[in-house]
């Protein structure tokens, strides 16, 4: 195998999300493969580089031609039906093993175990940190118990799932301006009566937030941290990875900073200078398309170490976006591996070396069972 290909790679796909089970009309698909949802009225998620990729890549694997027009490839996609259409995607990925945040509306998703099912390869659980804290307080806790009632949910959840880690979308809920210190009893007492009083619907109070992560360092287990590009109630301004330094010195655990654009080159550095960082550059590659995706990746990597440097695709919902993420990191990583080599920088041995430890060693020594 020469560093010119990576299709013979196989990927750990170290962040994604189970994919959609029911049938899709043409709405349920377009609000799929966009992070803002269904278009506006007169508008469609073909129209957009995404929507174009998955016309040239998704197409030939429903043995449509390249670029077949939207009709088309929807009345093929509904004609296969949702399981065959999963099948074949999911397939096409070469991806070895799957870990699966399944804390983000799970239902009408398949299962890290249905995933096993659809591909032969193993998939994890990834425990999302909220959705225990969520899930507590709709089982009723009192505000002076939450603190110990919460790690013991965590560590139960972990246990039963046979977790590889755990998530926190802290991005999505205050940001990373945490204070790096653990929280007081008295201060989680406090805001786990102001956050119960409110219905103890949606954890977005900072010192929860601290809570969750402290309880969740006392596994061992990688945290992961979504970074930046994502959905709509993101304050890009609030989610610069550089914000969780102070945390991230206070402690050894791995950290999985998630995604990352527009600040992967932030993430990089960190993951420079501080050797439990890893970082990938996730969902974004498959919405900047295959070409673009060489240039996101060759920036992420200008001074990350290569082995703290991770695959994920951030899949949700639609299996077209596993498709794209892996072909667009395949084409970014061949393009960086081929750049190196051909300059005369380095061997061809250590490229292949490299490229394996990047489409899935590094997973598999962080992740490992």
């Amino acid at each position: 195998m020469g560093v010119l290909s990576t299709t013979e790679f196989p990927l750990v796909d170290h962040h994604c999300h189970g994919v959609v089970t029911a049938e899709q009309d043409r709405a349920g698909v377009e609000a799929l493969i966009s992070e803002g949802g269904a278009p506006p009225a007169g508008e469609t998620n073909f129209d957009t580089p995404i929507g174009l990729a998955i016309r040239r890549h998704c197409a030939p694997l429903l043995d449509l031609p390249p670029h077949a027009s939207p009709e088309d490839y929807l009345a093929r996609r509904a004609e296969l039906g949702t399981a065959e259409v999963n099948r074949r995607f999911l397939a096409a990925t070469g991806t070895a093993r799957f870990l699966v945040d399944t804390g983000h509306n799970p239902s009408g998703l398949t299962t890290p175990e249905q995933i096993t099912a659809l591909t032969g390869s193993p998939a994890d659980h990834i425990v999302r940190l909220e959705s225990v804290a969520e899930a507590l307080a709709a089982d009723g806790v009192e505000p002076d118990e939450f603190g110990e009632a919460f790690a013991s949910r965590l560590a139960a959840t972990v246990a039963e799932t046979g977790a590889a880690g755990v998530k926190s979308v802290a991005a999505y809920r205050t940001g990373f301006r945490l204070d790096p210190a653990p929280p007081t009893d008295a201060e989680v007492t406090t805001a786990a009566a102001r956050w119960l009083g409110t219905g103890g619907t949606r954890l977005a109070d900072p010192v929860l937030q601290r809570l969750t992560l402290e309880a969740a360092l006392g596994l061992g287990l990688p945290i992961q941290f979504h970074v930046g590009f994502g959905d709509s109630d993101i304050r890009m301004t609030d989610v610069d990875p550089t914000l969780l330094t102070d945390w991230i010195r206070r402690h050894r655990v791995p950290v999985m900073l998630l995604h990352c654009w527009p600040w992967h080159r932030q993430a990089s550095y960190l993951a420079c200078v501080y050797p439990n960082v890893q970082v990938d550059v996730g969902s974004v590659l498959h919405y900047v398309g295959p070409r673009r995706s060489v240039e996101v990746l060759a920036e992420v990597a200008e001074v990350t170490p290569f082995t703290r440097l991770l695959y994920s695709s951030d899949a949700y919902g639609a299996p077209e976006l596993y498709v794209l993420g892996a072909h667009a990191f395949r084409v970014a990583l061949a393009a960086l591996l081929r750049d190196r080599v051909e300059s005369g920088e380095w061997a061809a041995a250590d490229a292949e070396r490299i490229g394996h430890l990047v489409a899935h060693g590094n997973a598999e020594r962080v992740y490992a069972r």
